[in-house]
């Protein structure tokens, strides 16, 4: 898992350090201040690791790595990744639980290469994962052909790597005892299972099918992390990115998600929330408190600094969704009043 990162010109992120992460990790901010990026940027440098030492890829990790923030951030040369302004270099450093690390950085000039200035992680054999807001079921077949025929923008690297590993057959036999208690928890927030049948997606609710088209998106969505934990593309080491996992959820779906978030957490899965949302940021403090779990959260600033503190030993955040709930109630209490 990763323990620690330190990110600095990375976009809108000017400074942004992380140390002594967690199981899960909880990030906040208003618009524009990077939240997306901050996941963005951590997804890009672990997925390339694991994705340049697979199989027979003849590419080395640095052109792994560069492909995938040019994908990912879709810009027209690499520099444009780094944040505006004279003499500014992005430098990025990334250290794992097994104290191997990974350190990078580039100027506004660079086009195509990225070249690290130190690398030894261990090779790894797990997968990471970045979950976007929208689902990608419905989208399949476009963002394939998009992303892999036509080599288009559009639909960035994520997207292309959710769907290569949503069409992984689910496998049989025995899966993590954790693993398989949540799926069946998964299954009962939307009462049915999405499937793939023939070449196409289907929800079967009861005896009852339906079109992938035709179903409502927060079951799509929940039917996404069902799916990978049933194909075994994630095990108990994997890191998972979740953006705006609230979106197109009811609040009580909300609160199920998480709780199952909290089971694959204990059983390794590590996690990063990106979150606008009261219900996310309350469950995850009685998380903390219930299940003595530290729950390191980090707040985006308007100029591009972050800052860091712990759920379990600082409680809530001081932050506009919080402080918009508080008046919201005072606004109501001052009117019965």
């Amino acid at each position: 898992m990763i323990r620690e990162f330190t990110l600095q010109n990375f976009g809108p992120i000017t400074k942004a350090e992380g140390k002594s992460l967690g199981k899960i990790n909880l990030i906040l901010g208003a618009n524009s201040t990077g939240k997306t990026f901050l996941l963005k940027a951590l997804y890009s440098a672990i997925r390339s690791h694991e994705e340049a030492h697979r199989g027979n890829n003849n590419q080395d990790f640095s052109e792994v790595l560069s492909d995938k923030l040019y994908w990912t951030f879709q810009v027209d040369k690499i520099g444009d990744i780094v944040t505006k302004g004279d003499g500014h270099k992005l430098n990025a450093t990334f250290s794992m639980d097994d104290n191997s690390s990974l350190v990078f950085g580039f100027g506004k000039d660079t086009t195509k290469k990225v070249t690290p200035s130190h690398n030894n992680l261990v090779t790894r054999a797990s997968n990471s994962v970045f979950l976007p807001p929208k689902e990608v079921l419905s989208l399949m077949d476009v963002i394939h052909k998009s992303t892999e025929i036509d080599k288009l923008f559009g639909f960035d690297a994520t997207y292309s790597d959710l769907v290569k590993a949503l069409k992984l057959p689910t496998q049989k036999g025995r899966n993590h005892a954790a693993f398989s208690e949540s799926r069946k928890k998964l299954e009962s927030i939307f009462h049915g299972k999405v499937t793939f049948e023939g070449d196409k997606w289907i929800y079967k609710k009861g005896n009852t099918k339906y079109s992938i088209m035709s179903t409502a998106e927060g079951v799509k969505k929940i039917a996404i992390l069902d799916t990978l934990l049933g194909n075994r593309f994630l095990d108990k080491d994997s890191i998972v990115f979740i953006d705006e996992p609230e979106s197109a959820l009811h609040p009580t779906a909300i609160i199920q998600l998480l709780e199952i978030i909290t089971v694959l957490a204990e059983a390794g899965i590590q996690f990063f929330i990106a979150t606008h949302s009261y219900y996310v940021i309350k469950k995850l403090l009685l998380v903390a408190k219930q299940k003595h779990m530290p729950i390191p959260t980090f707040m985006g600033q308007v100029d591009g600094s972050w800052s860091q503190s712990c759920l379990l030993k600082d409680g809530l955040p001081d932050n506009e969704i919080i402080n918009e709930s508080v008046r919201l109630f005072e606004a109501e209490f001052e009117g019965i009043n």
